[in-house]
Formats: C-alpha cells, sequence, structure tokens
C-alpha cells in the first residue's frame, strides 16, 4: 500500500445518500493513520458547498444520488476543482460514464460481512488518489451501434472520436504477433484511448486492468461497443487471434498457453502476483516465456510496479515496448517502474500510443 509522510494526512470528504454508507466509508476510512476524513456530505448540491469550505484532497461519491447523479457532479466539479474522485459503487453500468467523466478509480460496494476487505481496498486507493494527475473531460456517450462485416456490432463514429481507423491490410506477418497491454489506475479511459485508434485487423491483443470482480464483463462490453475490433472478457481455452482483444477476468491471472503453431490463454485463480490477480507481470512474463512470434508490450498509468518485470523479460526477448508517458497518466507509476529499469524502448502520451503501435506493425 502506498505510504505519505507521517506528518501529512489525505483530507478526504465522503459523499453519499445513505447515511449508513457514509457512517461505514468515513468510520473505516479514519481507521487509517494517514487519513483524516474532513466532512461527509449527503448529495451533491451539499458536496459542492463542502468542497469550497474544507478543500478536500480526494472525495468518495456514489454514483447514484438523487437530484444530480454523481457523473454530473463530476462534470460540474472537476473544470473547477480538479480534485482526485474515487467512485463508490454497486455493479452498475455507469460507474463507466464516471470515470470518462474524469473520476480516477473506484471501488464496488460490499456484499454483506465483507466491509473489512472494502475498506482495505478504499484506503489504498485514497491515499493513491492524492498524487492522482486529474483530467476533467467530458463524458463519452454510447454511439448507436451500426451493423459491420461478419455480423459484428460496432459504432458509428461520433463527434470528439476518430472515425474507423485505416484497415493494416492482408500482411501475413501480423497474423503471428501478440500485443499484450496493462494498465491499474487511470486505465480503463486511457485504454479506450488507445484502442478506439486501432483497426478492426489489429493482431491479437491481451489486456490486464486491475479491476474489482464483476466489472470487467461489463468493460469488455464497452470497448467492443466503442472499439472497432471484437473485444471480449477472457476463458480459458480462447485462441488469440487477429481482430479480438481479450480482457482478464476479475481475480484470475490470464496467462499465454502455446499449442503448437497457435497461441491460447489460461485464466485460472492462482496466486497474486506482484500483489495482483489478474496481474500485469503474470501476462508479460507469460509472453516473454511462451511466444515465439513477434510481440509488443505496453504498460499504462497506474499505481505500484505491476508489470515492470514482466515488460523487461519480453523486451529482452525480443518485444517491442511502449510506456505511457508522465503527462498523460493519471498515477505514473507503472510506466515509470518499467522505464526505470529500461523496460521501455518509447512512451507516449494514451492518444499518442496507438499510433506509435501502428507505425511499428507497419514496418514489420
Amino acid at each position: 500500500m502506498p505510504t505519505l509522510p507521517s506528518n501529512r494526512k489525505v483530507r478526504v470528504l465522503v459523499v453519499d445518500d445513505s447515511i449508513l454508507a457514509r457512517t461505514m466509508i468515513s468510520k473505516g476510512l479514519s481507521t487509517s493513520p494517514q487519513i483524516e476524513v474532513v466532512a461527509t456530505a449527503f448529495n451533491a448540491k451539499d458536496a459542492m458547498a463542502k468542497v469550497e469550505q474544507f478543500k478536500p484532497d480526494v472525495i468518495t461519491s456514489d454514483v447514484e444520488m438523487p437530484g444530480m447523479s454523481g457523473i454530473d457532479f463530476l462534470k460540474q466539479l472537476l473544470p473547477i476543482h480538479p480534485i482526485p474522485v474515487i467512485l463508490v459503487s454497486s455493479l452498475d453500468l455507469r460507474v463507466f460514464d464516471a470515470l470518462s467523466a474524469g473520476a480516477v478509480d473506484f471501488v464496488r460496494k460490499p456484499e454483506p460481512g465483507k466491509n473489512d476487505a472494502f475498506i482495505h481496498a478504499l484506503i489504498g486507493k485514497v491515499i493513491t488518489a492524492k498524487g492522482a494527475h486529474v483530467r476533467p473531460r467530458p463524458g463519452i456517450a454510447t454511439p448507436p451501434a451500426a451493423p459491420k462485416a461478419g455480423g459484428l456490432v460496432r459504432p458509428a463514429p461520433v463527434g470528439g472520436m476518430p472515425g474507423t481507423p485505416p484497415l493494416l491490410g492482408n500482411r501475413p506477418i501480423l497474423d503471428n504477433v501478440i500485443i499484450a497491454l496493462g494498465a491499474s489506475t487511470g486505465g480503463t479511459e486511457a485504454t479506450l484511448e488507445v484502442m478506439k485508434r486501432l483497426p478492426a485487423d489489429i493482431p491479437g491483443m491481451l489486456i490486464v486492468q486491475h479491476m474489482p470482480v464483476g466489472f470487467t464483463q461489463m468493460y469488455a462490453d464497452r470497448l467492443n461497443r466503442l472499439c472497432q475490433m471484437e473485444v471480449r472478457e477472457a476463458k480459458s481455452g480462447d485462441e488469440i487471434h487477429r481482430g479480438l482483444a481479450l480482457l482478464a477476468p476479475a481475480d484470475f491471472q490470464m496467462r499465454v498457453v502455446r499449442i503448437g503453431a497457435k497461441y491460447t490463454v489460461s485464466c485460472l485463480p492462482g496466486e497474486k502476483v506482484s500483489g495482483h490477480r489478474p496481474s500485469v507481470d503474470a501476462m508479460f512474463l507469460s509472453v516473454a516465456e511462451q511466444a515465439k512470434c513477434k510481440t509488443v508490450g505496453i504498460i499504462m498509468t497506474g499505481m505500484g510496479r505491476d508489470g515492470a518485470d514482466g515488460l523487461l523479460q519480453m523486451r529482452k526477448a525480443g518485444a517491442y515496448t511502449i510506456g505511457q508517458d508522465k503527462e498523460s497518466c493519471v498515477v505514473y507509476g507503472m510506466p515509470m517502474e518499467a522505464y526505470n529499469i529500461g523496460a521501455v524502448q518509447i512512451q507516449g502520451s494514451c492518444e499518442d500510443i496507438a499510433g506509435i503501435l501502428l507505425r511499428h506493425l507497419q514496418k514489420l
């Protein structure tokens, strides 16, 4: 868990329309010597007033609130006060709309009897969020779906999003390329920024995003709606192939398995690696060890160093490696650690990484 200087506590505003939730979250966060809950608010209007009065470092907020939703609250708050916001949400698709509006991370509301694990996770995310780079922006609306070749449903281009990326073409060498991408805090939107700029015939992709149980299927569905390639939550035995991106399911380790000339994935519970399940390191290391084809590793925004060692092994095995730059990261932790140990060949913003990747693929 990240730490702060002992004399500097993170000042937190807790926003939730439920008095039980506000009390539970406030008491739980207050058990950390690194956190001070300076105020609570029962809705967005109350929260805006408390922000002016108490000047918190971090806000925790529900997504669904009466009067003004958490999403509208973010759109009003962040252009004036770019304060890191951690969402505390039930299993709700709208959490991704809130992330696209500028929230830096989220925690799933606890099931009965699991408050301790919830508070532990929330404390870690609040401390991490203190140093986050907030990038307020309008939410990304899901465009109306339009049918495409092969029966797949893909979105029509919308304002603010790029048009259909040009295809890479009939180049057999690209059928034997694996792209592995890992991200954590801030990664849901950073990964989307990369993937929506990639064509439908991109080489097979593997994605690890640190995310609570229950959300990876919804996130995969969101990427599938907004991107040109097919995206789905992975399951053991799925074959890696061109035009498909596989997202590691929450609480499972996803690794590459080579079967002759083909590559599949395994998704098994297993032990945590680098403190995570799924782990970027576990995925990257399996690519380095198993893949005998050309590979690309991409490490993006996130706290800690998950993925750094695995990316270094990929580079040593001949992979082309890309790291997100500091300026565009919500948290420049994982990419920094990878860069510092020599695992990253080139850095770029989340908006530029797709172009860097495509230029590399066109040279193969």
